[in-house]
C-alpha cells in the first residue's frame, strides 16, 4: 500500500488516499547474457584506461567501484579488479521491475510495458512507412484528406503488425519486407475482361493465409 495524493490546482486543494501498488520482478536470460556481455566489455575497457594513466572524467565512479589502483615509484601503476564489486552487479544482471497501482497479473503488466511506445512506433510508421515527414499539400482541403488517408493507412498497417507477431512472422520478416515479398505480383485488368494476377508462389499465398485474407482465386 502506498499514500496517494493528487494536487487540483484548479480548487486549491489536494486528494490523498490510500492505495495498493504492485511490484512485479522478471528475469530475461538473454537479456542476462548482453548485460554481463556490456559489463566486461566495459571493465576491459576501464582497466586498460588505468593502465595506460588516460583516466576519463566520465568513467571517475567506475574506476572507484570496480577497481583498486595504486601506484608506486618502483612498479608503477597496479590495478587490480574488485571481485566482490563485479560479483555483486553481476547478481542485478537481466533483472528488471515493473511497479503498477492497477494491473495485478505479471503477464498483462508485462504485454502493457512492451506496448507502452505504440504512440511513438505509430507516429514512426507514419513517418518512415507511410511518407508523412513533409504534408506538401497546398490547401487545408488537401491537408485533411491526406491526414483522412493516411490514418486509414495506419489502421491497416496496425492491423498487418498484430497478425505477424500472432502468427510468428516477425522471425522471418520485417513488415517492409513482408510487402516486398507480396508487391512482386501484378494485377492486370482490362475493360469488359476479367481480372488476372501474375503466378503466385506458394509462400506468398501462405501469407495471405496466415494474414486472414484469401488469396484472389484468379491467382495460378
Amino acid at each position: 500500500m502506498r499514500d496517494y495524493a493528487q494536487p487540483r490546482p484548479y480548487k486549491g486543494d489536494v486528494l490523498r488516499d490510500t492505495r495498493r501498488l504492485y511490484l512485479h520482478i522478471y528475469f530475461n536470460s538473454e537479456r542476462a547474457a548482453e548485460e554481463e556481455r556490456r559489463f566486461y566489455s566495459l571493465l576491459a575497457e576501464l582497466e586498460a584506461e588505468l593502465q595506460a594513466e588516460k583516466r576519463t572524467k566520465a568513467h571517475e565512479k567506475f574506476y572507484r567501484k570496480y577497481f583498486q589502483v595504486t601506484k608506486t615509484p618502483k612498479r608503477g601503476v597496479k590495478v587490480e579488479p574488485d571481485e566482490a564489486a563485479i560479483t555483486d552487479a553481476k547478481q542485478n544482471h537481466g533483472y528488471f521491475v515493473l511497479i503498477s497501482n492497477t494491473v495485478k497479473d505479471p503477464k498483462e503488466t508485462l504485454h502493457i510495458y512492451r506496448n507502452k511506445d505504440l504512440t511513438e512506433k505509430a507516429f514512426g510508421n507514419l513517418k518512415e512507412l507511410l511518407n508523412m515527414r513533409r504534408m506538401l499539400v497546398s490547401s487545408d482541403a488537401s491537408l485533411d484528406g491526406k491526414l483522412f488517408v493516411q490514418f486509414v493507412a495506419l489502421i491497416f498497417l496496425s492491423f498487418i503488425k498484430k497478425r505477424m507477431q500472432d502468427e510468428g512472422l516477425f522471425r522471418k520478416y520485417t513488415i517492409r519486407g513482408l510487402f516486398d515479398e507480396l508487391d512482386v505480383i501484378e494485377c492486370y485488368h482490362y475493360p469488359g475482361a476479367k481480372r488476372r494476377y501474375s503466378e503466385i508462389t506458394m509462400r506468398q499465398k501462405e501469407l495471405y493465409v496466415k494474414m486472414g485474407v484469401e488469396p484472389p482465386t484468379s491467382l495460378q
